[in-house]
């Protein structure tokens, strides 16, 4: 299969020039000498970099847990959203043998109900059953990614990258401490069901904030809404103008007209 260069791409526009600098050539000298062929390429290939970009770092963007099941023919990983799938997953396999073991070596006939005890009947402390094993444990999902050089609110390219660099924090099980989380430029956001005050609640932490998004007031251009209702808005409403102070604010406070007894507008000077 031939490959048509894009001339649209940086790469396919090289590729193309290229095979016009060695047309050219041929038009020329009726050939392809060797000594201007590589005087070309060495050139066209200046127009290229092989460096290996720097300011890559290995970001988690999720976990996994892994479920290593092996036995003589066969040795299978597989992926899980969490603990409890992949024991799950582990169980039904275990009961799909259980006719092999049932009623020998003080093994019940029928299997027992719970993922965690068919399988600790089966395989034993040690994980291992003859030639027959298995191993469960997380592992962070990665990817390398490179840090924009800049958050602007006003880039979009800025924006979409840093968008597309958001890490979800799941809390990893009933007993974790920690609560589910969304990170990106530094912000944390977590929802999450809270039994004590029986609501879905919603929290967003600012103190690690890429300061690239602080204002110079301290605060983080911020809109939260939920549906079409805007409930906080600290962009587009201005806040509230700030009461002057001093000696002489106190002397406009005094002799401020107050007004008469009964209410109504201040008196006007005559």
């Amino acid at each position: 299969m031939l490959i048509k260069p894009d001339p649209a791409t940086p790469e396919g526009e090289a590729i193309i020039d290229l095979a016009a600098l060695l047309d050219g050539l041929q038009e020329r000298t009726g050939e392809w000498p060797g000594a201007d062929i590589v005087d070309i390429v060495g050139q066209w290939l200046g127009r290229f970099t092989f460096a290996v970009p720097a300011g890559l770092a290995p970001l988690a963007v999720g976990r996994a847990w892994v479920l290593r099941q092996w036995d003589r023919h066969a040795d299978d990983v597989t992926l899980w959203s969490d603990e409890a799938s992949a024991l799950a997953a582990l169980a039904q396999d275990v009961r799909s043998s259980w006719d092999k073991v049932a009623g020998t070596d003080g093994f019940p006939y029928r299997p027992p109900s719970d993922d965690q005890a068919v399988v600790d009947l089966y395989y034993g402390p040690d994980k291992t059953r003859g030639d027959e094993g298995y191993t469960v444990y997380p592992a962070d999902i990665s990817r390398h990614v490179g840090a924009p050089l800049s958050i602007s609110l006003s880039d979009a390219e800025a924006c979409a990258v840093v968008n597309s660099s958001a890490v979800f924090h799941p809390q990893e099980h009933p007993d974790d401490e920690g609560l589910p989380c969304i990170e990106i430029a530094g912000l944390l956001v977590f929802v999450y069901l809270d039994a004590d005050c029986g609501a879905v609640r919603v929290s967003v932490h600012l103190d690690t904030a890429d300061e690239q998004l602080v204002r110079a007031d301290g605060t983080v251009p911020m809109q939260v809404e939920i549906g079409d209702a805007t409930v906080f808005d600290n962009v587009t409403q201005q806040p509230a103008p700030m009461e002057r102070t001093g000696w002489k604010a106190l002397i406009r406070r005094l002799t401020r007209p107050s007004p008469p007894a009964g209410g109504g507008k201040p008196r006007q000077g005559g």
